[in-house]
């Protein structure tokens, strides 16, 4: 384009200097028999120039310029094609107008900070998963310093097969309205749970909610104060037992229902606790009055070892250490009076929990409570034992979806012809169930449904399921729906 427009300098700068120059200095430029500049006007004057010189050079030079003005003209438009040719020019690169305001930069976006960190969960209550409690709300409380509070709000639906004498095929009821309130910083602590729960487990039949409260361990089922040096801490107060891979409280487990291994364990008991950490060993010691007996005669350890951050063996054992006769729903005369001893392994690893676990209990012979060979009015049978097995595996998947199985054997000794005790379907019955739990978590909302199935083996009869306690198993299904809040 520079180019160009240099020619059309030069032509132009020729015809200036044409009009000056004499017309003999014209007349030379022009050889014979050629156009002028190309030009086929300027070609047909020079042929017919007049043989008058003054009149000769003035006609040349007009048509000379002529030429120079046609042939500007034909650069021009040219010129203007190749504009229209160019593409246009990005918009950041036309200068503004200097009376319009630049327009302002926008910021740029903030570099994000490191990401907060999420709240550590609570230690209370425990949890097994896949539910989990929800971010704490913080309270003030003046002297006592910030309080966390949480709760749970939860319904269910129960259909079952095989339902015993005076219980219906199907229910529905309030599986957990609680309150956790807890102090979890300084040298003292407490925790403190309240409210309106069940206990729903295998083979065993329905209990409503508000019966559940007030035959087992009222509206304020747990609570305890805390104190702490370093690793070492004391409880003293209604504490969780240690016994068992379950928990008490449905929505602390994997599965919906406690399994049958669990009816054989205790769950809340009143004492006092002290527990030491010394890096990977964990051990707990406990006085308390074992099945909520109110009488304080049981003895309770822990010893746990990590092996790794995947990896937990532990070792719990509890027994009675006196003998006391009371028989209520939560204090069962034969298993209060008992020995319980587990071996509990723990792997857990990315999407994987499992944690199978073995159990012995022993209820010995004890004529002052009745436990004897003896008849009479308090004749519970001669003492007997058990052992059983769990394993417990929960599957976490993508979106919210968890699933959680739970196979489990249990046999107990002696036998009805010698009058053993009963602490199964009959003396010396045993039984297999298993539990199939899928799970659905969204923010503080929860679905989940149990199927499980109880079958009996060496069983006395009218000891087991149906109207008339001759059915030997049971299948059931339960869903459970709520908040976590």
């Amino acid at each position: 384009m520079n180019k160009t427009y240099g020619v059309c300098l030069g032509m132009l700068a020729l015809g200036l200097v044409g009009l000056g120059a004499p017309a003999s200095s014209a007349k030379e430029r022009l050889p014979a028999g050629e156009p002028g500049g190309g030009s086929e006007t300027a070609a047909t004057s020079a042929a017919n120039t007049s043989s008058s010189p003054t009149a000769s050079s003035s006609v040349d030079l007009r048509q000379r310029i002529d030429a120079l003005k046609a042939e500007l003209s034909d650069l021009n438009t040219e010129l203007a094609a190749e504009k229209d040719q160019e593409p246009a020019a990005p918009a950041a690169d036309v200068p503004q107008d200097q009376g319009s305001p630049t327009p302002a930069t926008p910021p740029q976006a903030a570099t994000p900070g490191p990401a907060a960190a999420a709240p550590a969960p609570l230690p209370s209550p425990s949890m097994a998963g896949p539910l989990a409690t929800a971010v704490p709300h913080e309270i003030s409380a003046g002297p006592f310093g910030k309080l966390e509070v949480t709760g749970i709000l939860s319904g269910m639906g129960w259909s079952e097969g095989n339902h015993v004498s005076g219980d219906a095929a199907t229910h529905w009821d309030v599986s957990n309205a609680q309150i956790f309130i807890q102090k979890t910083t300084g040298w003292w602590q407490f925790y403190l749970q309240g409210g309106a729960y069940n206990l729903p487990a295998v083979g065993v039949p329905f209990l409503k909610t508000v019966d559940t409260v007030s035959d087992f361990y009222g509206p304020f089922p747990q609570g305890y104060l805390k104190l702490v040096k370093g690793n070492f801490n004391v409880e003293v107060g209604a504490l969780p037992t240690q016994i068992g891979a379950e928990y008490t409280f449905s929505f602390e487990n994997m599965n919906i229902e406690r399994g049958i291994l669990w009816n054989q364990e205790n769950a809340v008991e009143r004492g006092i606790q002290l527990n030491e950490t010394y890096k990977k060993l964990t051990l707990a010691f406990s006085w308390n009055d074992g099945f909520y007996s109110n009488r304080y005669s049981w003895l309770q350890g822990t010893l746990a070892y990590a092996f790794n951050a995947s990896n937990t063996l532990s070792f719990v054992g509890m027994g009675n250490a006196g003998a006391y006769n009371k028989n209520t729903f939560a204090t069962p005369i034969l298993l209060n009076n008992s020995q319980i001893y587990n071996v509990l392994y723990t792997y857990t690893h990315g999407t994987w929990v499992i944690n199978p676990y073995y159990q012995y209990t022993n209820v010995p012979t004890n004529a002052k409570i009745g436990i004897t060979t003896g008849t009479g009015p308090n004749f519970f049978g001669i003492g007997a034992h058990t052992n059983g097995g769990a394993i417990l595996v929960t599957k976490a998947f993508k979106h919210g979806f968890s699933l959680a199985v739970r196979p489990e054997y249990i046999k107990s000794s002696g036998s009805a012809a010698i009058g053993s005790a009963n602490l199964l379907y009959g003396p010396g019955s045993g039984a297999f169930a298993f539990t199939i739990t899928p799970t659905y978590v969204k923010d503080g909302f929860f679905l989940r449904g149990d199927f499980s199935l109880v079958d009996a083996t060496k069983s006395t009869p009218g000891s087991v399921f149906g109207p008339t306690g001759l059915k030997t198993n049971q299948p059931r299904g339960v869903i459970e729906a709520g908040f976590m809040f």
